[in-house]
């Protein structure tokens, strides 16, 4: 079928994309063989031989030689400039075992002066043995002479060295922060090195700041590496107003084609109030309309907050904010038309922001808002209280959730949780149930920010090599439709963009992903080694994959 062939039969084509098997994303005309493009939006949909009554002499035809191709895949939770700092940092990510660790410590410390900062992030103990933390003894064995600050790949602990918890003044004597830990051995009262969450901003203030120069090569590094994994927007959960403006430099420069939707951390959350919305910049590439907040920590670090305890402990998490603190930032965010999206992995953390977000709405009904269905976000939504699953949908909140978490969190979940506890975990398929739509992300530099995976991970809910255990709950995974709508037309719905994004329709902005497998169709382990091919924003060419890439 022609769609759209009769409104816009006048309009010659820009360029037209042809000879692909495209997945629309539309129920009642789900493939198509070609898409025209003109002025960066879609003018026909349908047949090669349909496509060429847009074909002009000018018209730029580009064959994609029977590959698939998707709308444009999003990225619903993706920090990119620490995507790009991952690039060009000490980057800890498939560290082995400790002594692996001390290994990289000793090799990275040789390249720095001696008493400079050794800094690194990526780490990750659940698949060491044993599986446990690591401590200042350990990098002080390592390394003696430089003061050492190395996060957790989930960027919710670190561990530093004697030299830096000097540097901090973190001692026995030293209390933990509201919202945060410093781990104590139980025996001596001594610091371990961990700190998590609020109390690793000690440290972090010491830390030598990036130069501008550093900043913008980070960003553009993440931004290249994004368009070659196929993403055409990013949604990014929590940035600085600085960061903003170099962002907003670098459209105006013609330096990125990604599309960008963006919220602001809780801390410059004035800002935005004060300026108001900046909606679809530089030709729908950038909006900000959003602040982040956190509600507590991550499973990973012991930090998220759980309405029981951790398996086999006494302590149950910990929540880094208070209503009190929290209900003037969400009734105002109402009244200014600003959405929410709050950090909540625990099952406390995520029934008390249900039960603030709640407060709010009857607090200013939908008269006095802005906007008055708000689209709020709880990012993560990993462990969530069956009787609290439904609230979502009741309240038309949003869970932006990365299914990429659960094939690795499954490995250790169990013993955080107990097995009884992984039923309520990452319930993906549950949450489809109850009425709620998901948006889909990475959390990248947290896991590699790869769109295949995510998709792989939602459909099979197994590791990449095919492994599944106890307690991973196949029953969660969805079908390969709705995945490809938490990472298309879902996340754009989250994102106030449906209009615009999330399918492959006359009218809509011209991102498409083109992809080496069929997705939809390939067995289950071959998903994995799909990659992109070509990725097309506003109908342009933003990036190509070299033939080698994709055999590899």
């Amino acid at each position: 079928m022609l769609i759209g062939a009769l409104l816009f039969a006048a309009t010659p084509a820009d360029v037209v994309f042809t000879n692909g098997n495209f997945y629309t994303g539309v129920p009642a005309h789900p493939t198509a063989q070609a898409v025209a493009v003109a002025k960066h939006r879609i003018v026909f949909v349908g047949t090669i031989s349909g496509a060429r009554r847009y074909t002009t002499k000018r018209t730029k035809v580009v064959d994609l030689h029977g590959a698939t191709a998707v709308p444009g895949l999003t990225d619903a939770h993706y920090h990119l400039s620490a995507v790009g700092e991952r690039e060009i940092s000490f980057n800890l990510e498939g560290t082995s075992s400790l002594q692996d660790l001390q290994r990289r410590l000793k090799e990275r410390a040789k390249t720095i002066p001696a008493g400079r900062w050794v800094v690194g992030r990526g780490w990750i103990e659940t698949h060491w043995s044993p599986p446990v933390f690591p401590t200042r003894q350990d990098l002080d064995a390592a390394v003696p002479d430089h003061p050492v600050f190395l996060r957790r790949s989930d960027g919710h602990g670190a561990v530093a060295n004697s030299m830096a918890l000097k540097l901090a003044r973190i001692d026995k004597s030293t209390a933990s922060p509201p919202g945060g830990e410093i781990e104590k051995d139980p025996a001596t009262g001594d610091p371990t090195g961990m700190l998590k969450d609020n109390a690793m901003g000690r440290i972090a203030i010491l830390l030598p700041r990036a130069t501008a120069q550093e900043d913008e090569q980070a960003m553009l590094l993440a931004v290249k590496r994004s368009l070659s994994l196929g993403l055409c927007e990013v949604h990014i959960p929590g940035n600085s107003w600085k960061e903003i403006q170099l962002i907003r430099r670098l459209y105006e420069e013609g330096r990125i084609p990604l599309r960008i939707y963006d919220a602001i951390s809780r801390n410059e959350a004035g800002t935005l109030f004060a300026k108001g919305p900046i909606l679809n910049e530089f030709d729908h590439h950038f909006t900000l309309r959003s602040i982040k907040l956190y509600a507590d920590g991550s499973l990973g670090s012991k930090s998220a907050a759980l309405l029981a305890p951790y398996e086999g402990e006494t302590a149950s998490g910990f929540m880094v904010t208070t209503e009190a603190a929290t209900q003037p930032i969400l009734k105002e965010a109402l009244r200014k038309g600003i959405q929410i999206m709050t950090h909540a992995i625990g099952d406390r953390a995520n029934r008390s922001m249900l039960d603030w977000y709640e407060t709010a709405f009857k607090a200013v009904p939908p008269s006095e808002r802005a906007v008055k269905a708000p689209r709020w976000r709880i990012e993560h939504a990993q462990l969530v209280a069956a009787s609290d699953l439904g609230r979502f949908a009741k309240l038309g909140v949003i869970p932006s959730m990365q299914p990429s978490h659960a094939i690795g969190d499954l490995y250790f979940a169990p013993s955080r949780l107990g097995m009884e506890r992984l039923s309520e975990g990452y319930a993906w398929k549950s949450f489809l149930r109850s009425g709620s739509i998901i948006c889909a992300g990475s959390d990248a530099p947290v896991e590699v920010g790869d769109p295949i995976i995510e998709f792989y991970a939602a459909v099979a809910r197994k590791a990449l090599n095919g492994f599944s255990g106890p307690g991973w709950h196949p029953e969660e995974r969805v079908s390969r439709d709705a995945a490809l709508n938490m990472l298309t037309k879902w996340a754009a719905y989250a994102a106030f963009e449906e209009k615009d994004k999330g399918t492959l329709e006359v009218g809509k902005l011209a991102d498409i992903t083109v992809l080496s497998r069929d997705i939809m169709n390939v067995r289950e382990a071959q998903i994995p080694k799909t990659r992109c091919v070509m990725t097309v924003i506003g109908g342009e060419v933003a990036y190509t994959a070299s033939r080698r890439s994709v055999e590899t």
